[in-house]
């Protein structure tokens, strides 16, 4: 009866940690969000500003396409106090979009509050410069 081998019967030693880390470009699809379509392409500051818009549009956990570490939680702050939707914004929004390595951080909050909902305004830091954007919180 043969013997099985699972490790290769080699005299060199195999270094299993060596490996190379490869930036990713941003080089992606361009989205005309307005019309609802693909039209050509787009990268760097363009590709980060639909990323974060992108992020912010996915609700974290409901697609099974994305991974658990990519969208925003926001859906469960619906009917809860304007002041704890705001915290819990702030830092829902900061971890959601701090996932992507290209985000530095995300600073520069402010809150208005309307009759049902809550907007949130802020600055994310990228390597690609800066971007101000608005996220409207339905409560």
């Amino acid at each position: 009866m043969a013997e099985l081998q699972f490790l290769p019967q080699t005299g060199d030693d195999i270094d299993l940690m060596e490996f190379t880390l490869e930036e990713q470009p941003s080089y992606t699809y361009k989205l005309d969000i307005d019309k609802g379509r693909i039209k050509g392409m787009t990268d760097e500051a363009d590709a980060m500003l639909q990323a974060v818009y992108l992020i912010l549009s996915v609700e974290r956990y409901q697609c099974p396409i994305y991974s658990y570490n990519y969208g925003v939680e926001l859906a469960d702050l619906i009917g809860q106090p304007k002041d704890y939707v705001m915290s819990e914004a702030k830092r829902r929004i900061t971890e959601a979009l701090t996932q992507d390595d290209r985000i530095e951080s995300v600073d520069e909050w402010a809150f208005e509050t309307t009759k049902n909902s809550v907007i949130v305004t802020f600055v994310v830091h990228t390597i690609f410069g800066d971007i101000e954007t608005t996220k409207e919180v339905a409560v």
